[in-house]
């Protein structure tokens, strides 16, 4: 269904000369789908559900975060209409050294999706907290035309591994 969802979803964005708004290719990754759980029981259609799935920061190795959103169920959740609701929870979490493939800029995008047809997205975005050195990821739905305030964070401390001392997150931030 999510294949379906993204498909349409970016169709109705290039339909519409929005291509712009797809973001600076932090969607390349396709997240994995870790399970479900349905919420709203719909006879003869698919359930309503809350999914969880993973991603890899495609500029930081070591670090993965997992989101929770719903998904709608029902004709229109199974034809890719219905616009998802922007509840999202987050966390992410250091899995292994922590390695910097690159310098980043504060709110830098680590994943994007469509959330609707055209006007809804659901972003992932990268800081560092230089102090702390800490990486702090937040993630956000939101509308081209109504912005919305629902919203996640997570931080992950960057610590040892192994015998090798964490990197400091300030050094890899540009500007």
């Amino acid at each position: 269904m999510m294949w379906l969802k993204r498909t349409m979803g970016l169709a109705g964005v290039f339909g519409l000369g929005l291509a712009a708004l797809a973001g600076n290719g932090a969607q390349a990754q396709e997240p994995d789908r870790i399970f479900d759980k349905s919420t709203v029981w719909r006879p003869l259609t698919p359930n309503d559900k809350l999914v969880v799935y993973g991603i890899d920061d495609p500029a930081v190795a070591g670090v993965a975060c997992w989101y929770t959103q719903p998904e709608k169920g029902g004709i229109k959740g199974t034809l890719g209409l219905a616009e998802d609701v922007s509840d999202i929870s987050l966390a992410c979490r250091q899995v292994g050294p922590v390695q910097f493939k690159d310098k980043f800029k504060q709110g830098e995008v680590v994943f994007s999706e469509r959330r609707s047809l055209i006007f809804k997205s659901m972003q992932i975005v990268r800081g560092c907290d230089v102090k702390r050195n800490t990486l702090i990821y937040m993630v956000y739905s939101d509308k081209v035309i109504q912005g919305s305030p629902k919203n996640s964070t997570s931080s992950v401390p960057l610590a040892p591994w192994g015998t090798e001392p964490p990197p400091k997150c300030g050094d890899f931030l540009k500007g």
